[in-house]
């Protein structure tokens, strides 16, 4: 008998000890694959920021500029006449007059491309905001070329296949190098200008504004329409067929692939209505089509939530069935319904698909000041610059992705503290 009981115990301690065995081995399967998921995102995070980051740096060479009104071609007097000034052959002067040996045109040429193309209009903005410049002999920073750019932060050296400065330009670069007249300086025209064909001068000013007024538009058109979707089919909608197929198409369209959206927009607010065409507005209104469901059903979830018992203490107190819904169950649910609008924003602030359809992916070059001004967004501005052919262009895409992955963790960080503040324990 003591053997048999000997027996049964090894069984099950041997069935024990296996079952354990799986449990560790199941443990250790999902922080591996937990290890492995974060390597990968540590590495692609790694890999952006190290390509982005240079882009929050610009290349300046000092130029001595002589700022004579008549070689510029404005009045001092006349703040009218600063935007049709010749900036552009005054840097051509200043360069030129670093290295007073180039004489022949294809050198000067050559000599004068080490500096941005745009570097003028910095001239102009810096001469407007210091008209006590004019007549004077200034030392002024200004943008180097994105050729030059790229060398001076090592993409490209003498000894590396592919650069594409010529022999004399280096010599140029260096010399200007040696003298102390090349300098990095912190990029804030990323943020304050808006897209450019020249990789220097390009910013993100106008694509995240144009993000921004979309959003505004979305969430003014699809928040409280969600909101009263939601609130009637909770509690006012009765319970029959015709209620079961719209909240079976509600849970549909939320699945529905974003670039639907944007066909949909194409050939209702485009094609039928004329709306303008690559306007926040016109974003909007795509943006709003598409979280709708989202917000919809976060918002149902929330009410669902409330629980019965402060239904059933405001109709004891004699409210009514509206009262009862306007006083106690929105005011309790709208943590859990703001946060389901701002992950549906946040959704909508990725989104490219949709724009492009309705005409979002146009060059644009100024910063819209309204709802109806030609604009981009963030998504489809990094779509544009990762299809550019510069090199410059793809530190400018990453450091793009990092302005747009900070807004996005900034919104659903957001919604994260909002719903621990607001959110009530029962």
């Amino acid at each position: 008998m003591t053997n048999t009981n000997l027996t049964q115990r090894q069984i099950i301690e041997a069935g024990l000890k296996k079952r354990y065995r799986k449990e560790r081995a199941f443990k250790a399967a999902g922080v591996i694959s937990i290890i492995f998921g974060l390597s990968w995102l540590v590495l692609l995070f790694g890999d952006i920021i190290g390509k982005g980051m240079p882009a929050f740096k610009s290349t300046m060479i000092q130029l001595s500029v002589n700022l004579d009104a008549d070689d510029l071609g404005i009045d001092p007097e006349d703040a009218t006449t600063f935007n049709k000034g010749n900036y552009d052959r005054v840097i051509r002067n200043a360069i030129r007059s670093e290295f007073a040996e180039v004489k022949s045109r294809g050198d000067r040429r050559s000599l004068g491309r080490i500096v941005s193309s745009n570097a003028g209009y910095d001239l102009r903005d810096l001469i407007k905001e210091n008209p006590t410049l004019i007549n004077t002999q200034a030392s002024v920073w200004v943008k180097a070329d994105s050729v030059v750019d790229d060398y001076f932060k090592n993409y490209y050296s003498p000894q590396k296949p592919g650069h594409i400065l010529t022999d004399k330009q280096l010599i140029w670069v260096n010399d200007l190098i040696d003298r102390d007249k090349v300098t990095f300086q912190f990029n804030k025209g990323f943020f304050t200008s808006s897209d450019s064909r020249d990789p220097e001068s390009a910013g993100v000013a106008g694509a995240l504004k144009g993000s921004v007024l979309a959003l505004i538009v979305c969430l003014v058109l699809a928040f409280p329409i969600a909101i009263a979707a939601a609130v009637y089919l909770e509690e006012f909608a009765p319970k029959n067929r015709l209620t079961d197929i719209i909240e079976v198409n509600i849970n549909n369209l939320a699945a529905v692939p974003s670039i639907i959206f944007g066909l949909l927009g194409l050939a209702i607010f485009l094609n039928l209505f004329g709306m303008p065409r690559s306007a926040p507005l016109l974003g909007g209104m795509v943006l709003a089509l598409m979280t709708l469901p989202t917000i919809i059903i976060s918002a149902r979830a929330a009410i669902k939530a409330v629980p019965p018992s402060i239904r059933e203490a405001a109709y004891g107190l004699g409210a009514s069935k509206m009262q009862v819904v306007l006083h106690h169950v929105i005011p309790l649910a709208m943590p859990g319904m703001l946060t389901g609008a701002i992950i549906g924003i946040a959704q909508a602030l990725g989104e490219t698909a949709p724009l492009l359809m309705i005409g979002m992916v146009a060059f644009i070059v100024d910063i819209p000041q309204g709802i109806t001004d030609p604009a981009t967004v963030l998504p489809v501005q990094i779509y544009l610059w990762s299809d550019s052919p510069e090199r410059g262009f793809v530190a400018n895409t990453s450091a793009a992705i990092m302005v747009l992955l900070g807004v996005l963790i900034t919104m659903n960080l957001s919604a994260v503290l909002l719903r621990k503040r607001l959110e009530k324990r029962w």
